[in-house]
């Protein structure tokens, strides 16, 4: 069983989120623009290359939605945090500490591994 977080992997866990924030909303913004219309203009773009732009287009559209919601799962993480600091790294499920290993890897988990593989 995880050992609950000590103060400083709190802190460390905490600027790990802020740090995810800040980058997947640039990754947001960044594939927001790549995700408009395709236009067909024959003369510029042959239709090889339209197919590999809305290829492209969807593949973007794909990237922003996953981020979209690693996002949101930042942003609970962090609210989590800042409601009730000694409470956080504890799993809702079982009571039990999620674990700063686990933590480490995806910040913004609410589950501990044992709660999460019984979903």
């Amino acid at each position: 069983m995880p050992d609950e977080l000590t103060t400083s992997q709190r802190e460390e866990i905490a600027a790990e989120l802020r740090r995810a924030r800040g980058e997947l909303r640039a990754l947001i913004a960044d594939e927001a623009g790549l995700s408009g219309t395709v236009e067909l203009d024959q003369a510029r773009v042959g239709r090889v290359s339209r197919i590999d732009a809305m290829q492209h287009q969807q593949m973007a559209a794909a990237t922003r939605r996953r981020a979209e919601r690693r996002l949101e799962g930042v942003e609970a993480a962090l609210e989590r945090l800042a409601e009730d600091p000694e409470g956080f790294g504890w799993c809702p499920e079982c009571g039990e500490p999620i674990g700063y290993r686990r933590l480490k890897v995806l910040p913004e988990s609410v589950f501990c591994v044992a709660c999460l593989n019984k979903r």
